[in-house]
């Protein structure tokens, strides 16, 4: 029983996999400990790795080009990836029957971790009162703040209600919120389950003091939250995004956010990453960025390893397995 550590930039590989990850998974099966392999070095010599039943990888798995590496690795059984989306690379795998675990679940933790910190500091108008503050206009800082409704009886608008999703909304249940949600999959029975209201994009936009995005990346969505979206936002609002920047027409908010000094955008994500040179997201006041921080990082990326390890033990011991990536599932995900 054969395995490899996968990833076109080997550092990731130790970036993610702690040591005691690495022993856990030596002591599963047959793999080398100190290698990880790039797709470089099998395509240069693929005989060596005709055996390979399993693969353990990360952030770079190889994929989504012209060459598909698994026709060199006929053996595989199942591919272990410990991070989040596999959309890139996912369906060659599948077309070979290989199956897919990815840890999405654990990379979805920070990134609703993050995304309610920024909720609950946008409620009180930080990002602006701060920028404000530290210009020295303590009096228009207090003022930006005091203009927000606070973290009593907000509304909050989730866009999107997949594992970050929910997992947001499961954060924010200990605060007396009103949470609205759009998603197309969801059920009114499932929405009333989970203690939210469900609603149409406009509602979300017209009536949330806070609107924060989590949709799926998939051409469906592309472009779907639009200028006159973000027109009807209340006054005073916050919009976040650390979903993707392909769900948002940028020229359009751009738009709506130079006229309208009152919102306040937190962007994780952009289309292009980091924006154009020139861009108004560099300049606009009311605009604020950060560099794709929201996901896994410094020992979080831990959790992702652990995740996807256990998956392996309850693969071979025959037990349930709860992450696993079908084509069904990958079409409703980032």
């Amino acid at each position: 029983m054969k395995a490899i550590f996968l990833a076109n930039n080997k550092g990731n590989i130790d970036y993610v996999y702690a040591e005691e990850n690495i022993n856990r998974v030596a002591s599963l099966c047959d793999i080398e400990k100190d290698k990880v392999y790039t797709e470089e070095e099998i395509l240069a010599n693929p005989e060596p790795f005709k055996d390979v039943e399993y693969i353990f990888s990360t952030w770079s798995m190889p994929g989504g080009g012209e060459i598909k590496l698994i026709d060199y690795l006929p053996n595989v059984k199942a591919l272990f990836y410990a991070a989040g989306s596999v959309r890139y690379f996912a369906n060659e795998y599948f077309e070979k029957g290989v199956r897919i675990f990815s840890a999405y679940a654990a990379n979805a933790i920070p990134v609703a971790e993050f995304t309610v910190g920024q909720i609950l500091l946008a409620s009180k108008g930080y990002f602006q009162s701060s920028a404000l503050a530290k210009s020295g206009d303590y009096k228009k800082a207090s003022e930006v703040s005091l203009a927000r409704v606070g973290n009593y009886g907000a509304n909050i608008g989730i866009i999107g209600a997949g594992m970050i999703g929910r997992k947001v909304i499961e954060l924010l249940k200990p605060y007396k919120l009103n949470i609205l949600v759009f998603d197309v999959f969801m059920t009114e029975e499932q929405a009333e389950a989970m203690g939210v209201k469900k609603c149409s994009l406009e509602e979300i936009f017209s009536s949330c003091h806070i609107v924060s995005n989590h949709l799926a990346n998939v051409p469906a969505t592309q472009g779907i939250l639009k200028k006159e979206h973000f027109e009807m936002m209340m006054p005073n609002a916050t919009f976040i995004n650390t979903g993707r920047g392909a769900q948002v027409d940028e020229e359009g908010m751009l738009e709506v956010y130079e006229r309208r000094s009152d919102l306040c955008a937190l962007l994780d994500v952009t289309i292009s990453e980091p924006p154009v040179e020139g861009s108004k997201f560099y300049t606009l006041p009311n605009i604020f960025l950060s560099p794709h921080i929201a996901g896994s990082q410094g020992w979080e990326v831990r959790r992702m390893a652990e995740l996807v390890i256990d998956e392996f033990e309850n693969y071979l011991n025959g037990r349930p397995t709860l992450y696993e990536i079908t084509p069904e599932k990958l079409a409703k995900m980032a």
